[in-house]
């Protein structure tokens, strides 16, 4: 499951790249580069993770919580995805008075534990599944996302976004890698538990090696920003209330696909092989949009690209009606993924575009993030709740469709007004 709530890339932007008086800053090294390959794996185990739940909700309908609705399942992998969203205020906040080592090891430690009481869960219990996977999975992944991407700028300046843009590849990288793992462990010879406790040994590992490799190397900022203040100067910018507005609706439909298309293939008699990569696929076209995001945005605009993103996403679920072949699959995942990672990576850039005084970029995005994380919280159960146990497919792609079509045309907007306020003039970094 690709997610729309970026890191907040700009977070330290207010702390001086400096150490103590005679020491030279320095642009990299290796302590930095082991800092980004560390943020690297905690993106890989993070949303990486958390974007293949997909896999675990045709699981969990087919075989393990036969009992429970589309919609009851689904809450489970929006209320983690939320999480990691909401904790981010709270783990910024943290962040920025240099905890960073206990939100580090205290994310590790619950994700691993989180993991390993999944595996004990037991069939039909849904209550168990969802204290692990939907709130301790959400909760330790958003205590780590935005300290090990704001950590980057400890150690990069110049390359920061280019390094930025590594780190971030994690979480596509891991999309792509732990559903195909997933798919082959849960229905495999090892099963749910065995399956699960493989996974969980996995990611346990990868996370202790990334606590290992991330060091600090500023102090704290003195004055941490204050998002109250930040909060009540949004709500005065026009163009940035749109697109807050305008990211809630989108992202309350953009997840549907990458929920349902492999229980959708699976039900639609298309080879259960397949249709266990249908998910990969479309997470291996997100990466891809990611990484050419950055060269397609100075020619286009940022807002002007964030539009054609979020329109090309809403016509592609409504293309999910029509999905029944394999040749649709491939299309639908292809494309879908491919303008879903353009959105994805032109948030952090738009944010910036739309923000007037960069110091306070960081606030502006734990904002954004936390209030569109809502419509992913909402988004997938209320599809589920429409397609119901005897899987009406049309009625959820229309719905997801249509919300997310409603938030691409409040992008036009916002376009139209940023226009008219001629916030044309701040540096915009275009690359992720």
């Amino acid at each position: 499951m690709a997610f729309t709530c970026e890191p907040r890339t700009l977070h330290t932007e207010g702390v001086a790249l400096q150490e103590d008086k005679d020491s030279v800053t320095l642009e990299g090294g290796r302590a930095a580069w082991a800092t980004a390959f560390g943020s690297f794996l905690v993106q890989f185990c993070g949303l990486g993770y958390a974007s293949s739940f997909g896999v675990y909700e045709d699981f969990y309908i087919q075989h393990y919580l036969t009992n429970e609705t589309p919609s009851a399942i689904s809450w489970m992998g929006s209320s983690s995805a939320f999480l990691i969203c909401a904790v981010g205020l709270v783990s910024g906040s943290l962040y920025d008075r240099g905890y960073f080592y206990h939100l580090m090891i205290t994310g590790s430690l619950l994700q691993s534990f989180s993991l390993f009481m999944l595996s004990l869960s037991k069939p039909d219990q849904y209550y168990q599944i969802f204290l692990s996977q939907g709130l301790g999975l959400g909760v330790a992944m958003g205590l780590m996302f935005i300290p090990s991407i704001a950590i980057i700028s400890h150690h990069f300046q110049e390359r920061r976004t280019l390094v930025m843009a590594f780190t971030i590849s994690g979480s596509s990288l891991g999309a792509i890698v732990h559903p195909i793992m997933l798919n082959n462990f849960l229905d495999g010879p090892l099963g749910f538990a065995n399956g699960v406790r493989a996974s969980a040994g996995f990611v346990s590992a990868l996370l202790l090696i990334a606590c290992l490799c991330m060091r600090t190397r500023l102090d704290p900022p003195t004055t941490p920003v204050n998002y109250i203040a930040a909060a009540r100067k949004c709500l005065r910018d026009v163009p940035f209330t749109l697109m807050v507005a305008g990211g809630f609706l989108f992202q309350t439909g953009l997840f549907y696909p990458a929920y349902f298309i492999q229980l959708d293939s699976i039900k639609h008699g298309i080879n259960v092989a397949f249709s266990s990569y249908s998910l990969a696929i479309l997470n291996a076209s997100s990466l891809i949009g990611r990484a050419t995001s950055g060269f397609i945005a100075p020619f286009t605009g940022v807002p002007n690209l964030a539009i054609i993103a979020t329109m090309s996403c809403s016509v592609l679920i409504f293309g999910m009606i029509g999905l029944n072949s394999l040749a649709s699959v491939v299309v639908l995942a292809v494309l879908h993924g491919y303008f879903e990672g353009l959105f994805v990576a032109i948030t952090p850039p738009l944010m910036a575009t739309l923000t007037p005084d960069l110091s306070e970029l960081g606030a502006r995005m734990g904002i954004a993030v936390f209030i569109g994380g809502f419509g992913s919280l909402i988004g997938p159960p209320i599809s589920g709740a429409l397609l119901t146990s005897n899987y009406i497919w049309w009625i959820p792609a229309l719905f997801s469709g249509m919300v997310s079509l409603t938030g691409s045309i409040v992008f036009f907007i916002m376009r139209d007004a940023f226009v008219k306020e001629q916030i044309e003039d701040r540096p915009i970094d275009y690359g992720l």
